[in-house]
Order: structure tokens, then sequence, then C-alpha cells
């Protein structure tokens, strides 16, 4: 049998633009919350949501932003971040995301790629002055004509041009969103999504959670990446949810109050922001029994650390979502009632009107099941393109409309899905062909192991060698390299187990936090013990 799955689904694919399917939750749940930022415990009903998104939508329009144009969104998670995201949408500007890490040559870069006309930017985080990094750009970028600050006299100066005017006539192949994905090499490329990209995206990821009007989300992950801005926002909008932001950034103490005092019952994180939650020394002090599900997804899930989400989090619904932002982003998710196994061992199966099929890298052709191959996938949720860079698009998407992932996996007899790793992350140590991933689950087992990384690195007998990098449990009691490999001897191959290792405080991480594992490899590619 090959490994290829088509989702079939008895629900059909929305045809609505995202502000069409706005009115429609409006008309539905005017009364019911839509939006509550904790920090500021400022609050929105579906109506007074809807209110403020045309209200700023009036403004945009009267600022001489017209459908098509680039208006760029710079901030940490906000309220104002989502009103940005529905007010574009409304009138058919394309809404930029920049991510809040970038520094002045990054984001002079995405404002000049991108022709972004219109800046909404927050005035500072942490050690970020966004105000002075515009000002040291701006002249260097000729389409730029307006900076609006969140939480400044800008944004109420921007909403006060506006008047009510019909809304333009809009369709929902529209593009709609450019997400800059964090390339690990050279500057990164603008993924252009469309209204049916993302709102049926978000909408069939709700779906596959069983979301209601009932639900409450916390989103810790950033609104930037489309972990918080479809599977967070437009996964709520479009059921009639509530959107609780817990902070400006991931704090996991700030994470766990939102989830007690707004009784949420979904929440989302990557697996080292659970990771962190667990961690806490209060952990058990906080009250989680309103949680029913949530969404685990930007990196592998160990086992460990889901068996504790579901038993001590109270998430026994938890789901495990695989995508990427090229595809909107999810392609496979896990069910609701799918066991623990398939929970940790698979990142579930194809979501309905979506195709995949694992190939052959070398030849394209499609491998049985139980083969490792490149993961592609197609459908409603394959980008439009990068922005203005056909040949880029073109050597991910194919003449078939496939998006090549650069993912390893394998397609079960069930049609779940594996993911083995990166075709850059493969490990070839003396020819044998070595997946991170299944060295990684295996040590998260050792006592004295709280995370861990594996990459290879450089060695000139074996081409490469297996680094083990271990964030302790104790960091006053870490692990040595003698311990590492007593517990491995035995239970995984000779070639697989480490050879080095380093101990670690954090990993480098990129925003949408995924562990950087390229600069693992740079930085501790050469002395490692």
């Amino acid at each position: 049998m090959n490994s290829y799955a088509h989702g079939i689904g008895d629900t059909p694919l929305l045809g609505d633009t995202i502000g069409a399917n706005l009115d429609r939750a409006v008309a539905a749940w005017p009364d019911r919350e839509a939006l509550v930022d904790v920090p500021s415990g400022r609050r929105w009903t579906y109506a007074q949501f809807a209110a403020d998104v045309d209200e700023l939508a009036y403004g945009l329009l009267a600022s001489g932003v017209a459908k098509g144009d680039r208006v760029g969104i710079w901030a940490v998670n906000c309220p104002e971040w989502v009103l940005v995201q529905y007010a574009t949408a409304r009138i058919g500007a394309i809404m930029v995301n920049i991510n809040p890490a970038y520094r002045t040559h990054e984001v002079e870069y995405v404002l000049n790629q991108a022709g972004i006309s219109l800046l909404f930017a927050s005035l500072s985080h942490k050690t970020s002055d966004y105000r002075a990094m515009v000002e040291q750009v701006r002249g260097r970028c000729p389409a730029l004509r307006e900076t609006v600050y969140i939480g400044d006299p800008s944004w109420e100066a921007l909403i006060a041009r506006g008047t009510p005017v019909p809304f333009g006539e809009l369709s929902c192949d529209d593009p709609i969103n450019i997400q800059y994905t964090s390339g690990t090499t050279g500057f990164p490329k603008g993924a252009t999504l469309s209204h049916h990209n993302i709102l049926n995206n978000g909408y069939f990821v709700g779906e596959s959670i069983a979301y209601s009007e009932q639900d409450r989300v916390c989103v810790p992950v950033p609104f930037y990446h489309c972990f918080g801005m479809v599977m967070g926002n437009l996964a709520a909008t479009s059921h009639g949810a509530c959107v609780v932001i817990p902070a400006p950034s991931f704090d996991p103490k700030a994470t766990l109050e939102a989830v007690q005092q707004e009784r949420c019952t979904s929440l989302y994180g990557v697996p080292t922001m659970f990771i962190a939650e667990l961690n806490l020394p209060d952990f058990a002090t906080y009250d989680l029994s309103t949680l029913r599900t949530g969404i685990m997804a930007g990196s592998p899930c160990p086992v460990e650390v889901m068996k504790r989400v579901v038993a001590e989090m109270h998430m026994a619904e938890v789901s495990i979502c695989y995508g990427m932002t090229e595809t909107s982003p999810v392609s496979l998710q896990t069910r609701r009632d799918d066991d623990l196994e398939h929970r940790t061992g698979t990142v579930g199966r194809v979501l309905p009107h979506i195709e995949v099929k694992i190939v052959d890298p070398a030849t394209g052709v499609t491998q049985p099941r139980g083969t490792a191959g490149e993961l592609c996938t197609r459908g409603y949720s394959v980008m439009l393109g990068y922005w203005n860079e056909p040949e880029k698009t073109a050597e991910a998407v194919d003449a078939g409309r496939w998006m090549h992932t650069g993912d390893l996996a394998t397609m079960r007899e069930d049609g779940y899905v594996e993911i083995v790793g990166r075709i850059k992350d493969m490990i070839i140590r003396g020819g044998e062909n070595i997946y991170p991933r299944e060295i990684e689950e295996f040590l998260y087992g050792h006592p004295k192991i709280a995370d861990v990384q594996v990459v290879g690195v450089p060695d000139e007998r074996y081409g490469e060698e297996v680094l083990a990098c271990v964030i302790p449990r104790d960091a006053a009691d870490p692990l040595t390299l003698e311990e590492l490999r007593v517990f491995c001897d035995g239970q995984l191959a000779h070639y697989k187990i480490p050879s080095r290792l380093r101990i670690l405080d954090a990993f480098p991480m990129t925003v949408s936090g995924k562990v950087r594992k390229v600069e693992l490899r740079e930085r501790y590619g050469t002395g490692s013990v």
C-alpha cells in the first residue's frame, strides 16, 4: 500500500472571507466573549470586537490603505494585534507578520521586500525599542508612509480619521497575509496566504478538537506565527469561542494564572512551553481543572511530557498538530479519542480536504507504507506562493501543486504519520542513517534529563558523530557522558549512542518556539566532551 492519504470530510470547506465569517459569529453569539487580555484586564464581546475591528478598518481606509496594500505588524501579543488581523482582512489589505525578535537589518528587509506602506508596531518589549529601530530604517524604506504605535496617540489618531463607508467586494481567494518563514540560511521568504487558506485551516483544526462557543482558548504562542493567529484566533472566532491572551510573550507562570483565572478549556504550546509550565515549583497549586483540550505543535512531543499534560493538566483531549507556514499551517492532526501512543508516536492523520504523500526525495516516487521519505502535502491549504519570489516558489511547490516540506516521515498502515526528522537534520555516521528524534525520545526517560536535543557534528573518522545537548533536571547534579552511555548501552544500536555531551541552561530558540539545531551544531560542533 502506498504512503498516500486523502482527508475525506462530511463538512464542506468554507467559502467565506474572514470578515464574512466573523459577521456570522457576531450574529450567532453577540454577547459571548470573543477576546480577553489578562495583563490589561480588557474584554470584548463578539459585538464589541466586531465594532472595534470595523472602526480600525475605517481608519485604515481613510489613511489610504486599499485592497492588496501591505500593512505590517511588528508587535508582541496584545489585543491590538488581533484587531489589526481582522481589520486588514475586512478591507482586503495584506497583513504582513513581522517577528518581534527582528532587529533593524531584518525588519528593513521585510519592509522593502513586501513593500509595506503602513506599519503597526509595539512601542517596546524587553530590550527592543521598536520606535528607535523604525526611525533608524525608515529613510531606507521608500514604500513606508506611516507608522502607528500600539499604546501611543498615533493609534487613536488613526481610529479618529475613519468614517463608516461600505467595504469593497472581496474574494475568498484574495491574498490576505504574508508570513516570513524563519529561514536558517539567507533571508526569510514571505509565504503568501489567502482567506481560504487560513480561515479553513483554523476552522478544521477547531473542528478536530470539537470547539464550540463554550470554549475559552489560552494562547501563549506568538500571534505573528500561524500557531497563534490561525490555530488560535481563527479557530476560535469561527466557532464562537473566546481567545485569552495570558502575556505579551511566553511566561509559564502567567499562562497557568490565565488558565485558572479565565477558566480556560484549551491551552496551546510547543513542547518546551509545556515543559516550562510543568517544571514551575508551584505547578501543583494551580487549578487547571477546566482544561479539556489544547494543541501541542511546533516540534516533536516527548512521551513523558504528554503523559503529564494529560494526567496533571487535565488535557485528556489534547491534540498534536503538524504543519508549516506554507500550508496555513496544519496538514496532520491527532483526534480527540486517539490513544496516548498515537498522540506521542505520530503527528496524526490528514485533515479533511487535504492530501499527503511520502516520496523518495531523490526520485519523487511515492514510497510504500512504513518506508521513510519526504512528506508532501496538497490541497486548499497550500500557499499562493512566496511573495515576489517565483523561483523559490517553484522549488517548494511542484508542478502538481504538492508542497515539499523538507521533513522525513513514514506513514503507518492506519494512515497515521511519524516525523523522523528534517532531511537536513539526519545524521550520517559511517554510512548509517541516524534520526535524532529516536534518540531524543529514548533519552527523555533518563531521570537526570529535563530536555534534550541531538545533533550531528563533524567527525574526521565517521563523517559525523552524535552530540547530545542536555538541560539537566538539577543543575547541581548534571549528567556525565559515562552515565549517558551506560543508560543507552544495550538499548540503542552502538552507532546511535551519543559520543559527545553538552550540559546547557537553555537551547537557542526561534521566536515560534523551535529549537535552532543549526545553531547547536555550529556552536558545539568542535571541542565537545
